[in-house]
């Protein structure tokens, strides 16, 4: 199958000769799916559910798929949704994805249609809501999907709809998410040339839309540091091992690896510790001290070197107090990176659809997605779409995660639009 990697210009040129008649017809159909988005949408922010338990979502993304005329395979990952969109025209496939899980959190926004659904998660009574904005992501895939079924005697190719569990991460004990589904063979039995993502944001203004070429948001990894000590008296702190002197020097020492062990004039990189545990009592030395912390790089060689440094300044740290030390290191995310030819191609398909002066260059994002799986196996591209209303400051607006968190649904003709020109575009270019 042909993979098209050109030029801009060139790629503009192609875009041109796109028929008036199919551009006519993807304007139309758009349009004509505006409502049913926002109506998706509602629907499925008033009734969240978490990861790898989203069968009610997951039910309804395959009926509309199945009424679109697709082959729909379903179940794949616990409730993932992969639907295959055959075009009447030879071509190249195009993945599209939309993560479906909300998240444990408990909704303060004044909403029509707010989540009042709680669940019991960890041993805590808790609210379920679409705080991260995963509710709009697949209702506009859902749009998407209308559009170009309705569009496809002009298509030249094939396209994959790819509704996925689990972004947030998998419950304890299970797998989940991207890596799962991949693991589980659909680009086995699917092969896309490309894969074409995008998410929500309070950051950016409505109708905006934000990418970076290269390394775009961090890996994300965890560690596990567990110091055991010799528990004593705190009077007589020489006859047994400290644990907690020995911690505290791992952390200091740990924290150091970034700022003198990495070459950080290549990529940027993260250790943060977020909590330390350990003895019951101010007189008493405990046996061990346990550590947790994130790991967060933009470059995959740096990523297993931060690991190797982490492992031998905890070890011998340890060993110097007369203590031991082990790790754990559990890989997340890898870097998310936005295929530098493929983001130079499609450049011109996002400034088509929200303007040249709405499409900016975003700094890198210390926050992680596992949409990061699909683009080590294909060229891949991920954006984020504004959606704080216009008369609001993006700067104050409730994050992603905040029982505040807020999407504007004039922002979702501007996502749809997006997918569908994406792969309207990449199709148009690849014949």
């Amino acid at each position: 199958m042909k993979k098209s990697i050109i030029s801009c210009c060139v790629a503009m040129g192609l875009m041109s000769s796109f028929s008036a008649n199919a551009s006519t017809e993807h304007k139309k159909l758009l349009h004509n799916v505006e409502d049913k988005v926002i109506e998706w949408r509602r629907d499925f922010h008033q009734n969240p559910e978490l990861g790898n338990r989203e069968v009610r979502t997951a039910k309804i993304v395959a009926e509309h798929l199945k009424n679109l005329g697709m082959e729909v395979e379903t179940g794949i990952a616990y409730t993932g949704v992969v639907g295959i969109l055959k075009g009447a025209k030879s071509g190249p496939t195009v993945m599209l994805r939309a993560d479906m899980d909300a998240l444990p959190v408990t909704e303060q926004v004044d909403l029509p249609f707010k989540s009042i659904k709680t669940t019991n998660y960890r041993g805590v009574d808790v609210g379920i809501m679409h705080a991260c904005g995963h509710d709009t992501h697949v209702a506009m895939l859902m749009g998407a999907a209308e559009v170009l079924a309705g569009m496809k005697d002009e298509l030249h190719g094939d396209v994959m709809f790819v509704f996925q569990p689990a972004e947030e991460g998998a419950p304890m004990n299970e797998e989940g998410g991207a890596e799962l589904m991949l693991k589980q063979g659909i680009f086995k039995r699917h092969q896309p040339d490309v894969a074409f993502g995008l998410h929500i944001t309070s950051s950016l203004p409505t109708g905006s839309i934000g990418y970076r070429s290269g390394p775009f948001m961090a890996s994300s990894d965890s560690f596990e540091i567990t110091v055991h000590g010799e528990q004593t008296h705190g009077s007589i702190p020489w006859t047994g091992v400290d644990p907690i002197s020995a911690a505290a020097q791992i952390v200091t020492g740990i924290n150091h690896i970034v700022s003198r062990q990495i070459d950080i004039t290549k990529e940027p990189a993260i250790v943060s510790f977020g909590k330390i545990s350990g003895g019951v009592r101010n007189n008493i030395i405990p046996d061990k001290v346990a550590m947790v912390g994130t790991i967060r790089n933009f470059d995959m060689d740096n990523r297993q070197h931060i690991f190797e440094k982490i492992n031998t300044t905890a070890t011998h740290i340890a060993a110097a107090s007369g203590a031991k030390a082990s790790l754990d290191i559990h890989e997340g995310y890898p870097v998310t990176i936005n295929n530098p030819e493929l983001t130079a191609q499609m450049l011109p398909s996002l400034q088509k659809v929200a303007g040249i002066d709405k499409v900016n260059i975003l700094p890198k994002i210390t926050g992680a997605e596992d949409f990061s799986f699909y683009a080590l196996e294909v060229p891949g591209l991920f954006v984020f779409l504004g959606g704080t209303p216009a008369d609001k400051d993006p700067k104050k607006a409730a994050s992603n995660h905040s029982p505040y968190f807020f999407a504007d649904e004039s922002s979702f003709k501007t996502g749809t639009a997006a997918l569908t020109q994406l792969t309207l575009d990449y199709m148009e270019q690849a014949k």
